[in-house]
């Protein structure tokens, strides 16, 4: 049987995984590809910590140039993370005509250009399956299930911290900080876990998707992005009782020359199929002009989801080496040539229903004074909650909108948090409707 030689960088917990499933359905990927494929090194800088696999010792080595310099391996495994070394390693793998499987979001998003460009100029394969969605099959269906049409709209739950703890929130009325703390304890969150739950590891996965959905490339400081640390309980119940859960989402929507992105929490109804993805789970949801809607579902991250969509790009690429063939399916759908810079629609050119959360002094007029600010801005109301009064005097009044322009809403919010009748600054939370168009 042909034996196709690999080499892994990066000996971390999803390497770790890699090697496991690569050792446990070792015999059913032969039989699937026809052909055996072996890890001929391991490398990372420490070989001496036991791992939980299966490994010959001999192979283990601390000198990445050891993989990028053997002859014998035609496939880079590139599990490091971050900026660096992982860029310079995926360079030289790509220089020296290797080709490279990656889970590298964060690396993609920002210097996808220049390793794009390498593979296609070197005429090698790059695998970033895993980069996006962990286990859930969200780049293969961009650039080949969906080829064919035009994505006229991406929503999806991108990152599984923060919907952990907004399910957390919504289902045991805790508050923010606690369930954090118990995010981190369980492993789901990092002891700093800014890149969860202030949506940039979001918008790293978001960024990588624009590219494939509308051949475009973006810089994610481009994308208009919130996090979930300012979300209240007491928000999660107004929300439950308007008829809504409260996910962090990643929305994408094609506008003529423009496309809008960004990443905030969002209130979406009950009957919407996001709004039932719970725990730690990813879900993505795509509208295409032939397909109507897509959704997919899954883990989106954790040592075995992960390693599995990395093993598919590896068997991916090794079915080509065996055809004796490569870049069948270009990196991004799309010849590099392709690809250009993004046009995005301004943040204050959106326009969406709202939820407003206002804390009101317990006074006639007030009501009137605050929606007479929101009619003079061109923001129609299309509900108002009114709570009892608190110990301070203060009552919160909820108002939820008809679609309105985030700049008309922008203004209209500055000058209702200026009235001596109101006590805190406004809560918004943007609403997105049933069918995600």
């Amino acid at each position: 049987m042909k034996k196709i030689y690999a080499g892994l960088i990066g000996f971390g917990n999803i390497g770790t995984g890699v090697v496991r499933l690569l050792d446990m359905n070792r015999g059913l990927i032969e039989d699937r590809l026809g052909a055996s494929i072996v890890l001929k090194k391991i490398a990372d800088i420490d070989i001496e910590t036991p791992r939980d696999a299966a490994v010959d010792k001999s192979i283990l080595t601390a000198d990445a140039a050891d993989i990028l310099k053997d002859p014998e391996i035609s496939i880079v495994i590139e599990l490091v993370g971050g900026y660096q070394p992982a860029l310079s390693f995926m360079l030289e793998a790509i220089k020296a005509k290797k080709h490279v499987v990656t889970a590298n979001k964060a690396l993609l998003a920002t210097y996808g250009d220049e390793v794009f460009r390498a593979a296609e100029r070197e005429d090698v394969d790059i695998g970033f399956e895993a980069s996006v969605g962990g286990t859930i099959p969200v780049i293969k269906a961009l650039k080949e299930c969906l080829v064919a049409n035009r994505i006229k709209s991406v929503l999806g739950i991108m990152n599984g911290t923060s919907n952990y703890i907004l399910t957390k929130m919504s289902d045991e009325g805790q508050a923010f900080a606690e369930v954090l703390k118990e995010a981190q304890r369980l492993g789901f969150a990092e002891a700093d876990p800014t890149f969860d739950i202030e949506g940039i590891d979001t918008a790293h996965k978001l960024a990588i998707v624009l590219s494939l959905s509308y051949g475009k490339k973006v810089e994610i400081d481009s994308i208009c992005r919130e996090g979930i640390s300012g979300i209240a309980q007491k928000d999660i119940e107004f929300a439950k009782e308007l008829g809504y859960k409260i996910k962090l989402l990643a929305i994408a929507r094609e506008r003529g020359e423009e496309v809008e992105a960004r990443i905030h929490p969002t209130m979406i109804p009950f009957n919407h199929l996001l709004a039932n993805v719970n725990g730690n789970f990813n879900a993505f949801h795509f509208v295409g002009d032939a397909s109507d809607s897509v959704f997919l579902y899954g883990q989106g991250s954790g040592m075995m989801p992960t390693a599995s969509a990395v093993v598919s790009d590896l068997i991916d690429i090794a079915r080509n080496i065996l055809k004796g063939i490569s870049r069948r399916v270009p990196a991004r759908a799309r010849s590099e040539e392709t690809i250009e810079d993004i046009r995005l629609m301004p943040m204050e050119e959106i326009v969406t229903k709202y939820y407003f959360r206002f804390s009101a002094v317990d006074r006639p007029g007030v009501l009137s004074n605050i929606s007479g600010v929101l009619g003079a801005n061109d923001i129609s109301i299309a509900a108002v909650i009114q709570k009892g009064r608190r110990l301070d005097g203060a009552v919160p009044i909820v108002m939820t909108t008809h679609e309105s322009r985030e700049k008309n809403v922008r203004k209209a919010l500055k000058e209702i948090d200026r009235l001596d009748v109101v006590r805190d600054k406004t809560v918004l939370i943007r609403i997105e409707d049933e069918n995600g168009q």
